[in-house]
């Protein structure tokens, strides 16, 4: 079973497709980086994938079912791009808010926060109200909700966003730990050489439809880096619109 797939999905909003046909999946244990200049449809997968709107034709799995079912949800954890976190709550109450979400109680939801809290660096700042964070500090108290009830499937858009160098270089290590204990994750991002360092296989979207899909090694040809195929598939004008600016 996949953890997640789309089947031949089609999506329109009024008359236009966001999505064209696309069909993607995610292999229990590995890594998928979703990729694809601004306006490709990356945002409108993640959007199915979580069961916020249905797809116009096609079908889409997660973890076997269909997204709108709580069933299929459970387990799955997400850091969204634009990352709202309620500035008057603490960081310690907004973990232990989102561990019972996720069906942990009591002694096992306290000691799964303070874990979570120590793996992602913010163990000295649970106390602190999360108006006061930084960017970075925002980002790692998401990386510590999504982490938090050790998911099956991890969904991660614009996990970088925020992160210094070294912030960079532990989320990776947070992810490969992720898969080590047998996750599956998506990684929606404009870094291609964050994608690179941490995926087993991309799929490339451009107008709504994939382009490319597969191992990276696949895809990139000889002396090519990732981002060297990117732009050849897309063109070096939807790159540039897209840049590292967010959307999708």
């Amino acid at each position: 079973m996949h953890a997640l797939e789309l089947v031949a999905v089609t999506k329109y909003f009024g008359d236009r497709a966001a999505l064209s046909r696309v069909s993607l999946s995610l292999a229990p244990g590995s890594a998928l980086g979703l990729l694809g200049p601004n306006g490709a449809g990356k945002t409108t997968a993640l959007r199915l994938i979580l069961g916020h709107t249905a797809p116009s034709e096609g079908q889409v799995r997660l973890q076997g079912g269909d997204p709108f079912l709580p069933a299929s949800r459970r387990g799955v954890g997400y850091l969204p791009e634009r990352l709202v976190l309620p500035a008057h709550r603490t960081v310690r109450s907004f973990l232990l808010l989102h561990g019972g979400l996720a069906g942990l109680r009591g002694a096992a939801l306290r000691r799964a926060v303070d874990a979570v809290s120590e793996q992602t660096g913010i163990g000295s700042r649970q106390g602190d109200l999360m108006g006061s964070l930084s960017k970075g500090l925002a980002q790692r108290v998401g990386f510590a909700q999504a982490l938090l009830a050790e998911p099956r499937v991890l969904l991660l858009d614009e996990p970088s966003s925020g992160l210094d160098p070294i912030g960079m270089r532990e989320a990776r290590d947070w992810i490969t730990q992720a898969k080590q204990r047998g996750c599956s994750v998506l990684v929606s991002s404009h870094l291609l050489s964050e994608v690179e360092r941490i995926c087993d296989s991309v799929a490339i979207l451009h107008e709504g439809s994939v382009v490319a899909a597969g191992p990276i090694g696949a895809i990139v040809a000889d002396g090519e880096e990732l981002e060297d195929a990117f732009i050849r598939l897309v063109g070096a004008g939807s790159a540039g619109r897209g840049g590292d600016a967010h959307g999708g």
